[in-house]
Parts: structure tokens; sequence; C-alpha cells
């Protein structure tokens, strides 16, 4: 039998290095509270030990591992995890492999550290733009994301786990050459197009003999499973929505990159165009490039057309497009790293957290993909380029979550397909966009007959 079908017996794991230290009363403070949060650590951390395996349908996984059990339990020391019955690719020879060992304590880490903060009244104003945003910043400086003194150098790469070998190795040499010019990545921290370029970097980075290697992991609790951590990444952290990993996403990104995806990439995309386009962000540079192979250029030549299509040309002066030169695409990222760093010292904001970023308080509440909230979504032309991009953002986080987030594959099964509507020509191009994904197949892994968990009206 594989090794990767083999239950293992009960293993008891200790810290080996991402944790920080935890009382008593935190700990009894998890394993006491609301179930959905004891829930919540359950599948993160099953998510973590399925590290490597291709599934992207949560309750496919879950199904799988119905018996998988896992405790903590305080001890003086420090905390110790159990877990029983765990998927048998996390171990070698009955010992759990130590970077999954790792990526699990931080599990423990970033929910006990997110229940904490939010259960305390009165701590952060949720309620204000600056409450969030301090939020993600206590989360990022928890898990030692965020870093003084450093210079600039954390390119974001963005693309999809649902890609082919052209694209894969595509990404993987963007990578490389950004490696080679002493560039740190940041991904989702999954699969495909999360992978390959941290895969890439630590290549460059061994050449050029770099000892600071900062392979960053950004999710959240919804896409975990469906994007578990790949094997690269060396620094984990766990939003507690996916607003929240978006804004830590572009706070820490020196230079944001992007590779061909699905919806979830158009999500990503469509979010930044609405920060870049808030006027208040008129004079902060951001590196913001679109890149993909020649053969597989279709994906930004569909996204470009549908953005001046709805957005306007103003949004699409905010982005470029590189096909098929990973060296040019890491040249402009450096030359873009380089242009924050000195607008910083200027300024004098952070190296590691743009402060002075402004990200709209629409764009921070956390939007929950019921199918009242989707059709009840603004998709028409008669309002600021910048909102409408944040209601197409929404549109494409419901496609994202009705695709693999439990929740709402749950709901589509439940009330069937999401309904949107809005303008006859913006709908038009919407429908054609989704069309054009599901032919390039970047909906799902190895779905050949795709159903759509939407439907589109007119208005």
């Amino acid at each position: 039998m594989p090794t990767s079908q083999l239950t293992q017996s009960k293993s008891n794991l200790r810290p080996i290095s991402t944790l920080n230290l935890l009382s008593n009363r935190e700990i009894q403070g998890l394993m006491s509270s609301k179930e959905e949060v004891r829930t919540l650590f359950r599948e993160c951390a099953l998510a973590i030990l399925n590290t490597g395996n291709d599934e992207d349908d949560v309750n496919r996984l879950l199904a799988q591992h119905a018996d998988f059990e896992i405790e903590v339990v305080p001890e003086a020391r420090g905390p110790r995890i159990a877990v029983l019955n765990a998927p048998g690719s996390a171990f070698v020879d009955g010992s759990m492999i130590r970077g999954i060992q790792d990526h699990l304590f931080s599990v423990l880490r970033d929910v006990v550290y997110v229940n904490h903060i939010l259960s305390r009244d009165g701590l952060y104003d949720l309620e204000t733009s600056a409450g969030i945003t301090e939020v993600v910043f206590s989360i990022l400086r928890n898990a030692n994301i965020v870093q003084p003194k450093f210079r600039p150098d954390l390119v974001v790469c963005w693309g999809g786990h649902s890609i082919d070998r052209v694209e894969y190795d595509y990404t993987k040499e963007v990578g490389y050459q950004l490696g080679l010019r002493g560039l740190n990545i940041a991904t989702g921290c999954g699969p495909g197009a999360m992978k390959g370029p941290m895969k890439g970097a630590a290549i460059g980075h061994a050449k050029q003999q770099i000892g600071r290697r900062r392979y960053i992991g950004i999710t959240e609790p919804g896409i975990i499973a469906a994007e578990a951590p790949n094997p690269i990444v060396n620094a984990l952290v766990i939003l507690p929505d996916i607003e929240k990993r978006l804004e830590a996403f572009v706070r820490v990104a020196h230079s944001i990159v992007v590779f061909p995806g699905g919806a979830g990439t158009a999500e990503e995309v469509l979010y930044l165009l609405s920060v870049l386009m808030n006027e208040h962000n008129r004079d902060l540079p951001y590196s913001f490039i679109l890149t993909a192979p020649a053969e597989k250029k279709d994906y930004f030549d569909s996204l470009d057309r549908f953005i001046r299509a709805t957005l306007g040309e103003e949004a699409a002066a905010h982005y470029q497009i590189i096909v098929g030169d990973p060296e040019r695409v890491a040249q402009t990222a450096k030359h873009g790293v380089e242009r924050v760093r000195k607008h910083r010292m200027k300024t004098q904001d952070a190296y590691g957290f743009n402060w002075d970023l402004t990200i709209d308080h629409g764009l921070q509440q956390p939007f929950i993909p019921t199918h009242e909230n989707m059709a009840a979504l603004n998709l028409t032309k008669d309002q600021p380029a910048y909102q409408l991009a944040s209601e197409l953002r929404c549109a494409f986080s419901g496609i994202v979550s009705g695709n693999v987030k439990a929740s709402g594959i749950q709901l589509i099964k439940q009330h069937g397909p999401y309904r949107l509507n809005g303008d006859a020509i913006l709908m038009a191009e919407l429908d054609l966009l989704l069309k054009e994904f599901i032919s390039q197949k970047r909906m799902k892994i190895n779905v050949e007959d795709y159903q759509p968990c939407w439907v589109l009206d007119q208005e």
C-alpha cells in the first residue's frame, strides 16, 4: 500500500520554531471556545497534513479523513499537539515531516491568536478601516512576517493552483530570475503558480548564496484545504478571512506579479485595481505585473479585454502585461521594488508594511457569498470604477466559494447556482470571460465536465 494511503497511529508533537509562547489560559480558551473555532482548527490542521496531495475538494478531503482527531495539550514547557489518524503522506518512517509539523503549529498559533484578540471587547474597532488594518498588522507581526530594518525585497506572486506544466515551468523560471536578484517571495502558499515561483527562487537564492530566504505563504481558513501549503513555504500565516488575506498581501508587497489562474486570480486582480483606482492612492508607487508564457497568454488576453470593457482604460493603466520574458519580469519587479524603497525613505513609511495605502472600508468587510448577497451585488456601470471593481471582486469571490470552499459547495447543493444580475453589456462581458475560463480549464483540478456554480441574468 502506498505510504500516502496509510493511517498513522497517535502522534505527539512539539513546536519546532514557528510557535510564539502561548499561556495555558490561551490554549484552554481555544479548547473551550465555540464549536466552530474548534472545527476550524481541525479542518485547517487536516489541510496542512494533506500537503502535497492533489485535492481541491474540501468535502472530499474531510470525508476521506472523517476519523482524524487532533488535541492540544497545555504543558508547562509549551503546548503539545496529539494527532490521530492523520494522512500517511505527512510522515516518513513513522515520524512527521518537520516542515509539516512546523506549519501545524503555525495553524495553532494563528487560530489561537486571532480567536484571542477578536474576542477581547474594545481591543480593536472592527467598524473602522484603521481598526481592521491594525488587526491585519497584529496577526502578521505575531507570525513574524512583518520584520523591521530589512530593505524592501518582497514580491507577492498570485496565480492559479490549477495550471498546466507549461505555465508551471514559466512560474519557476520567473521565480528563478527574481531569486537571482535577491528578491523574496510571498504567495497564497498552495500548488501551481504559488509553488513554482518559490521553487525557482530557491534555486536562484542558492546560486547567489543568499542567506535570508523568505518563502511566505499567506492563506485563510476557507481556502487552505484547496490550497494546502507547498513544501517550499518556510513562513506560514493564516488570516481569518479572504478580505484580511488580500489586505495582508497588498500591504506587505513591494511588487506584485500575477500569473494565469482562474476566478480566484481574477478576484485578486480586481481587488488590487479597486485599491489602486482610489484617488487617495494616486501618488503611491506600485509595481503590478501580469505575465504568462507566450503559449498561454489567452488568460490575460481575456482578463485585459474584460477590464478595459467594464472598468475602462484608467484601470488598465495600473498594470503592465509581459509575455514570455521571465528576465524582463524580474528586472521590472526589481525596479518597482527600488521605487517603493525610495518613496518610503522619503515619506518615512515602514519598509515591511504599507501603512500609507488607503483601502476602502467596503473592501475590508467580509463578503459572505450567500445566494441573497450574490444576487444583491451592484453589477452596473452607474458607479465609480473602483467601486464596480469591488463589486466584481465579490462576484468572483462567490464563484471561488462555490467551486472549492466547503460552505459554498454546500450552499450550491442546497439552493442551486448563484444568480448574478446587472447591466446587459457588463453581464455579456462577464459571461464571455467566465466561458473562456471554463474552456481554458481554469476552474478546478481534474474536472472534465465542469458545472458552473452561477447563472447570469440581465436587467
